[in-house]
C-alpha cells in the first residue's frame, strides 16, 4: 500500500462537503433537511426522496407506486395540470418525480429567488395531488406503450429474466414500473388510494444546495413542507431475506426479428449498508468498469471481438442489488461470450487483483470525486445519499482514505463471499431459432 498511497491523487478534503459546510435539521413532522451554501451560483437545487416505493405495491397491481409518482404533477386540489406546468415553466424551473423499489425521488431546480415557489409546488403536489381521471388514463396509455416497447427490447428482457432467476421469491423480481397486465387494471381510484394511504412527510429527506443561506432555506422549508402534517406513522415496507441460488440457473427469452442478443450473468451482491460494499465497488471496477470496461471488456470485446459492449455492475441499494456482467453480442457468439465471461468471473474469485489494477481503480475513484461534486446537482445528490445510508456528514472527506485503505485481500474475500461461479444466474434474450 505504500506504492498505492504515493500514486493516489491528493485532494483538498476540506473543500469537499463536510460537517463544516453541511447544515442538517430534523423537522417536527419527520422530515430531514440538509443544506449547503454555494453563493457563487445564482441557482438552487432541491433533491430528495420519500420512503415510498414499489415494495408497497400489491403484486397484482405492480406499477401503482410508479404511476402515482408520475401523476403527482397532473393536478391538485388547488391547481390543474396546466396551471402547475405553467407555474414551473414561467420561471424556467424544473420539478420531476420518479419511483423505484424503495423510494419516490424528486428533483427541482430554479433560480434562488424562486425557491419559495418551488417548495410551495413540491408541498402542494406531494400533499394534495388529486389524480384527475383523464390525466391518469393518459399516463396509463403512455406507460402501457413503454411496457410494450420493453417487451421487445432484448436488454430489458434479459434483465427481467435475470431478476426472476436471482430474486425468484423476493420482491426484487418485480419491476417497479409493473407489467402490461398489472398496469392495465390500475384505476385513478387505485392511485388515489395508494397516495392517501402512503404519502406522508415522515422519513422524507430533502437536500437544498445553491446560492441561498442555510437559515433562509430552513425557514422556507418550515413554511412549506414543514407544515405538511399527516396523522399516524407508517413503518417502511420490510425487505424479506433473500435465499441464495443453490445451483446455476438459466433462462432464454427469444424475440422475433432481433439482430442482437443481450446476456446478463451474475448473482445478488451486497447492499449499500454492507461493510464490504466499497471493496465490492473497487473490485467491480477492475472486473468490468475501468478503462475499456475492465477485464470483461478487454477479454470479451477488445481481444475476442465478440461483443458490441461488455461490462460489469454492482448495484448496492437498501437491499442486495445485483452483481452482474452485461454484454450485447452477435447471436452467433452467445456460447463463446459466455465462456469468456465465466473464465473472467472464476479468475476474479480465485486470484487477487494485481497491485496495478487496484491502484489504478483507487486513483480513478478518488480523482473523479471532485468532478462529481462540482455542481449543485452533484452535491445535492451526494447529501441525500449520505443521509439515506447513514454514512455521516464527513463521508466525502473520509472517502479518499476509505478507498485507499481497501486491499487486494479484501476484494478477493468480498468477491468470494458474494460470487460462486457454480451458482450463477444466466439470462439471455435474442432472436428466435437459437
Amino acid at each position: 500500500m505504500a506504492n498505492a498511497a504515493f500514486t493516489l491523487p491528493r485532494l483538498d478534503t476540506q473543500a469537499l462537503p463536510g460537517p463544516q459546510s453541511i447544515h442538517r435539521w430534523e423537522l417536527t413532522n419527520g422530515t430531514t433537511l440538509l443544506a449547503r451554501e454555494n453563493f457563487i451560483s445564482p441557482s438552487v437545487v432541491i433533491s430528495g426522496f420519500l420512503p415510498i416505493g414499489s415494495l408497497l405495491d400489491q403484486e397484482h397491481r405492480a406499477g401503482c407506486a410508479h404511476l402515482t409518482a408520475l401523476g403527482l404533477t397532473r393536478g391538485t386540489a388547488q391547481r390543474s395540470s396546466q396551471e402547475i406546468f405553467e407555474s414551473i415553466e414561467s420561471i424556467g424551473a424544473r420539478l420531476s418525480f420518479s419511483a423505484g423499489v424503495h423510494s419516490t425521488s424528486f428533483f427541482g431546480k430554479g433560480l434562488v429567488d424562486d425557491l419559495d415557489l418551488l417548495l410551495e409546488l413540491l408541498t402542494e403536489v406531494l400533499s394534495s395531488a388529486n389524480f384527475p381521471k383523464v390525466e391518469i388514463e393518459r399516463l396509463k396509455v403512455q406507460q402501457l406503450t413503454a411496457l410494450a416497447i420493453r417487451a421487445q427490447d432484448t436488454s430489458a428482457q434479459a434483465q427481467l429474466a435475470f431478476d426472476e432467476l436471482v430474486y425468484r421469491d423476493h420482491p426484487y423480481r418485480i419491476p417497479s414500473d409493473g407489467y402490461l397486465e398489472t398496469v392495465q387494471v390500475l384505476t385513478p381510484a387505485d392511485i388515489r388510494r395508494f397516495h392517501r394511504k402512503h404519502y406522508r412527510p415522515q422519513g422524507m429527506v430533502l437536500s437544498i444546495v445553491g446560492g441561498v443561506g442555510a437559515d433562509k432555506a430552513l425557514m422556507a422549508v418550515e413554511r412549506t413542507l414543514g407544515a405538511w402534517q399527516v396523522a399516524g406513522n407508517r413503518k417502511p415496507a420490510e425487505l424479506p431475506p433473500l435465499t441464495p441460488l443453490k445451483k446455476e440457473q438459466r433462462r432464454s427469452v427469444r424475440l422475433e426479428g432481433k439482430q442482437q442478443s443481450d446476456l446478463v450473468v451474475g448473482t445478488a451482491g451486497p447492499s449499500r449498508y454492507d461493510p464490504d460494499y466499497l471493496a465490492a465497488a473497487l473490485g467491480n471496477h477492475v472486473l468490468g468498469r475501468f478503462g475499456m470496461m475492465g477485464r470483461i471488456g478487454e477479454s470479451v470485446r477488445e481481444s475476442a471481438g465478440l461483443a458490441y459492449y461488455a461490462y460489469s455492475a454492482v448495484s448496492g441499494g437498501p437491499g442486495p442489488g445485483p452483481w452482474q456482467v452485461i454484454a450485447g453480442i452477435n447471436p452467433a457468439n452467445e456460447g463463446r461470450a459466455l465462456e469468456l465471461i465465466r473464465h473472467e468471473i472464476k479468475r476474479f474469485v480465485t486470484k487477487r487483483v494485481t497491485s496495478e489494477e487496484l491502484v489504478e481503480s483507487q486513483a480513478n475513484l478518488i480523482g473523479r470525486l471532485p468532478l462529481q461534486l462540482e455542481s449543485n446537482e452533484g452535491v445535492a445528490g451526494a447529501l441525500t445519499h449520505t443521509e439515506r445510508y447513514n454514512l455521516g456528514l464527513d463521508y466525502y472527506q473520509r472517502y479518499p482514505v476509505l478507498v485507499a485503505a481497501v486491499t487486494r485481500e479484501q476484494i478477493l474475500q468480498t468477491a468470494q463471499r458474494f460470487i460462486d461461479p457454480e451458482r450463477l444466474a444466466i439470462a439471455v434474450a435474442g432472436p428466435d431459432g437459437k
